[in-house]
């Protein structure tokens, strides 16, 4: 691997803050993932969450799904993991963007009203860890010592 390029994508000097911020959030993301994904925890799945997206303008509706459910699940087990962590983070903050402007704006802040304070919580999570990466309690870490040079 490019030494440079490893260093840019796994380096970071956080630590338990990191780790504080990744966790909660990553099961959270992987938990809503599952729900389009595969119908779990009263989610809709596939085909549901497609037919939803798809009647408020998103189509097609299943592909939308799919990469919405995909980003958040899998983004979310990466976050948990702490690994690949700046482009899960990024894609799962992407995700986050296109659900606040899509889904949320027009309904004020407070979720009560379905508004877009959770996922502009998650937004800012997500682009903080792209930021400042795992930290010191990863696989990139791990990955990072092993493929790239050292870490603190």
């Amino acid at each position: 691997m490019n030494s440079k390029f490893t260093q840019a994508l796994l380096n970071s000097n956080g630590g338990y803050a990191s780790l504080i911020l990744r966790v909660p959030v990553g099961l959270t993301l992987a938990a809503h993932g599952a729900q389009k994904l595969f119908g779990w925890f009263g989610g809709y799945g596939l085909e549901g969450t497609g037919q939803w997206l798809a009647s408020i303008g998103l189509e097609p509706g299943y592909l939308m799904a799919l990469l919405a459910g995909g980003a958040e699940f899998f983004g979310g087990l990466a976050l948990v993991l702490g690994l690949l962590t700046r482009p899960a983070a990024l894609v799962t903050a992407f995700a986050m963007l296109v659900a606040i402007f899509a889904v949320h704006i027009g309904n004020g802040l407070f979720m009560s009203n379905n508004g877009y304070e959770f996922a502009m919580t998650i937004f800012v999570v997500t682009l903080a860890l792209a930021i400042q990466g795992a930290g010191r309690f990863s696989l990139d870490n791990v990955l990072l010592k092993r493929f790239g040079g050292t870490n603190r």
